[in-house]
């Protein structure tokens, strides 16, 4: 059985929706962020991601991972685009043609793109957006991320989705990378493809389950 580690609010999100669209049974290891802890090695700390017994599946100390049989995966980004190729479907690419453009657009998700919505998601998670410091950090990266957002929408001015005109775990990763900005309205009103596109995916009952049980979780 796949087991997640993991919680749903982080990076893991992406990995819980991706098990839920392709409905696999699956076991979730709760592992929190150390950061959240005051003294994460404290002999009674829950697992976190400088416990010994984590960082034996990752040594990044970093959440998601995977465990599925033998096989120890990391990255949450790689790892939505192995679940799809591992079960087929719609979700995974068709040809290998399909399969290099998911792994294009996941990297440029990665290096163009989430560099600037995590700034923005933890301005707001430090509860910084009101002050002077925490504008001035979401101000610069709304005008980083225009040039990403220009090119993503001449895309989907031609695509219903960003490969093969359906819904795959390319258009996953990247509604989950651009979800950190999601704060920042006017952006995505300047750019009504990506928000007709993202209010699709995330109107699939495979996301609105993941953030069903993402909102129980602590804060």
């Amino acid at each position: 059985m796949l087991t997640i580690y993991g919680v749903y609010r982080s990076r893991a999100s992406r990995v819980y929706w991706m098990a839920g669209e392709l409905g696999l049974e699956f076991q979730s290891v709760r592992v929190i962020q150390a950061r959240r802890l005051a003294n994460p090695l404290a002999a009674d700390a829950p697992i976190n991601t400088l416990s010994p017994e984590f960082l034996a599946i990752n040594p990044m100390g970093l959440i998601p991972s995977i465990k599925d049989g033998d096989l120890v995966m990391n990255e949450s980004l790689a790892i939505p685009l192995y679940l799809a190729r591992k079960h087929g479907g719609p979700l995974s690419g068709q040809t290998v043609e399909e399969d290099g453009l998911m792994t294009m657009w996941t990297v440029w998700a990665a290096t163009e793109v989430e560099p600037h919505t995590v700034k923005i998601v933890l301005t707001y998670d430090n509860e910084k957006q009101d002050t002077d410091e925490g504008k001035a950090t979401i101000s610069v990266a709304v005008r980083s991320l225009k040039k990403a957002f220009a090119t993503l929408e001449k895309h989907l001015a031609e695509n219903e989705y960003v490969v093969g005109n359906r819904f795959t775990a390319v258009d996953l990763n990247i509604a989950e990378v651009l979800r950190y900005a999601q704060t920042e309205q006017a952006l995505f009103d300047a750019h009504p493809n990506i928000s007709a596109w993202i209010k699709r995916c995330q109107s699939r009952p495979a996301y609105i389950a993941m953030q069903a049980t993402r909102s129980q979780e602590p804060t």
